[in-house]
């Protein structure tokens, strides 16, 4: 019944890699009984039970329910008009449950771009170990209908109350067919009687999610807006979107949100891809919902306007803070109160590892349980190749949940939380170190760690001779100038974005390049022993730039634009920049000094390399200034431009 977008078929959209998600959106506090599922049914008398915890590890027999229906409302339209929209999902059932054995539930949705198909292998998983799966494609994508609303709490967050009321239930739905006790059937309706309720009245059932990326984030969103959601478990998904898509790594208030007056840099590569398969799906899916194709094609108005002021000005406005900050879980954090798993990827250009940090940070600030890990693999490709998990790491199919690392770990995080175990959640913060040999699970590749941060943080300085010395007394004077090309051509390159390690690529596209005399660099002499690197290196610096200074106060586009990254060079000569990670800036005063929080790594420098930091004028994956930049940087022993490094024993 779904329609597979070719894009999701190959992998190409990086905002739709992950083949899990949760339902929601972000916004309001509600009670979450607003909605219900097609044709409302009378709830059986159902007292809150407890859930007993799994005694083994046998896999039971599950019945499957497919192309169910949902017509749902889901607040208004683009005009103001109250909205239904329809909704298709599947749902997996423990063949022994009923409502004499009631078990937990687990609620879930696509990645952009991709469909309620992509979680088939762990809806049949978690089904066989005990739990109610829901399922469902999200809105604006085939096969259910509106548009795509980024994960609005009065759109896609009415939409997933609803099936909350249903998976506690509160109403039924027509599905397609079915495999019940190994014998298919055809098309019927369906009302949910089997899971433990914790409040029948309000058809409260005990339930979690998990997913990633535009399933990830929705799932803070749905448990802001709906009570009824007990715990998250999201995945490579966004803090801030206006980071997100249009970063400035310094004028941070908190987390990774910037001051409205410096606003960011677009990702022109990520911006144009997410928008392309938008449209895709809207294509496709036209038969099921014509209207999500009239006006702004199968994305709300304001999202089309949004788009449309960062490719004419290059980054976002008021307007644009408006739709991001709504959707958007630093924007409305301290409503989500249940526990919840951060889980972040390592190789992840889109949404980097400073934001799962964020959401952390401010969650636990609140007092709410959380737990982070860092993973190997997001929305970028890898350098050696390889996409996805690494191996013994998690299985995206579900067939091998208990074998790998992060697999047994979410298997544990559902039970302990939604069936009662007493099984361990595990540390409050895990990373994934690359640079470990192991085999079968990636558990040995994991470092752990009570809580983030971890390590202490060592300091370089800038001299001369484009130098990093380790102590300030070392530091010799000197300075190093540069400037952008203008026209806002880029002179440097570090990505193609999201197409990384899916497609082959040319040769001038594999390898992170600078141009002489477009950016200034300053290397550490060559490590006598190792250096584990992990979590966020900061940069404070002093930049001049007299032609800046002069024309600064007309606003963005007259503000200086940096790009700050780390190299690891070789004794060879040959240079890695980390999963491609760079640090766009706009400086909102060229004449005061500048805080820099480059994106957290997970990386070795290995003894005998050397760590250079280099400031480009402008990135070919990024919107770049047309204005000529001529800028320098000053080696002062007096007032060293200091760079910190993170780094662990």
């Amino acid at each position: 019944m779904s329609r597979r977008s070719p894009f999701r078929a190959r992998r190409l959209t990086a905002l739709a890699l992950s083949p899990l998600a949760a339902v929601g959106a972000l916004g309001a506090l509600g009670t979450g009984t607003a909605g219900s599922a097609s044709a409302a049914v009378a709830p059986a008398a159902v007292a809150p039970a407890a859930v007993a915890p799994a005694a083994s590890t046998e896999l039971g027999a599950v019945d499957t329910y497919t192309g169910l229906e949902f017509t749902v409302p889901a607040g208004r339209d683009d005009l103001g008009r109250p909205q239904t929209c329809t909704i298709d999902a599947d749902l997996y059932k423990p063949r022994t449950a009923s409502s004499s054995a009631r078990v937990a539930t687990i609620l879930t949705t696509n990645g952009f771009g991709g469909s309620k198909d992509d979680q088939a292998g762990l809806g049949r998983a978690f089904a066989a170990r005990g739990y109610t799966v829901l399922s469902y494609t999200g809105l604006g994508f085939p096969d259910s209908g509106c548009k795509i609303s980024l994960d609005d709490p009065g759109v896609d967050g009415v939409a997933a109350s609803s099936l909350v009321t249903f998976l506690g239930g509160g109403g039924s739905a027509p599905y397609a067919s079915a495999q019940v006790g190994g014998t298919t059937q055809g098309a019927g309706s369906l009302h949910v009687d089997w899971t433990v309720l914790d409040d029948a009245a309000t058809h409260d059932p005990r339930l979690g999610m998990l997913g990633g990326s535009y399933g990830g984030q929705i799932q803070f969103a749905t448990a802001a807006t709906d009570r009824r959601v007990d715990t998250l478990v999201p995945l490579i998904t966004w803090n801030d979107l206006r980071y997100s898509l249009a970063p400035n790594n310094t004028s941070l208030t908190r987390g990774v949100t910037y001051a409205n007056s410096n606003p960011g840099t677009q990702k022109i590569g990520w911006t144009g891809l997410f928008f392309g398969v938008g449209i895709l799906d809207g294509i496709q899916g036209a038969a099921i919902d014509p209207k999500r194709n009239v006006g702004c094609p199968n994305f709300v108005l304001e999202a089309c306007r949004a788009k449309a002021t960062l490719d004419t000005l290059g980054h976002p406005t008021s307007d644009t803070y408006e739709l991001t900050d709504r959707v958007s879980v630093a924007h409305y954090v301290d409503d989500v109160k249940v526990p919840t798993f951060l889980i972040q990827g390592e190789n992840d250009t889109l949404f980097n590892l400073q934001e799962s940090v964020a959401t952390y940070k401010s969650l636990k600030s609140r007092g709410v349980p959380v737990t982070m890990a860092w993973q190997s693999w997001g929305h970028s490709g890898g350098s050696n190749g390889r996409t996805g998990a690494a191996p013994g790491e998690l299985d995206l199919t579900g067939q091998h949940i208990e074998d790998t690392y992060l697999g047994l770990r979410i298997k544990n995080w559902f039970d302990h939380h939604l069936k009662g175990s007493s099984v361990t959640t595990g540390p409050g913060f895990a990373y994934f170190r690359d640079w470990v040999g192991y085999t079968g699970s990636a558990s040995p590749a994991y470092a752990s760690a009570s809580s983030y941060p971890v390590g202490t943080r060592r300091s370089w300085y800038l001299s001369a001779a484009d130098e990093l010395v380790g102590a300030k007394s070392q530091i010799q004077p000197g300075s190093r100038s540069w400037s952008n090309p203008g026209l806002g051509a880029p002179a440097s390159y570090s990505e193609v974005s999201g197409l990384e390690g899916q497609i082959p690529l040319p040769d001038g596209l594999k390898t992170p390049y600078d141009t002489p005399g477009t950016f200034g660099a300053w290397s550490t002499a060559p490590l006598a022993s190792a250096v584990d690197v992990v979590g966020s290196p900061t940069l404070d610096v002093r930049f001049e730039s007299p032609a800046v200074a002069a024309t600064q106060a007309i606003g963005p586009s007259g503000q200086l634009q940096v790009f700050a990254k780390l190299y690891d060079i070789a004794p060879d000569g040959s240079k890695t920049l980390v999963h491609k990670l760079i640090s766009p800036v706009r400086v909102a005063d060229v004449t005061q000094p500048v805080h820099i929080e480059l994106p957290a790594i997970v990386h070795r420098v290995e003894a005998g390399h050397r760590l250079q930091l280099a400031l480009a004028s402008t990135d070919a994956a990024y919107k770049n200034a047309y204005a000529l930049q001529p800028v320098t940087v000053r080696a002062s022993p007096t007032a060293p431009a200091t760079l910190s490094i993170p780094v662990v024993p």
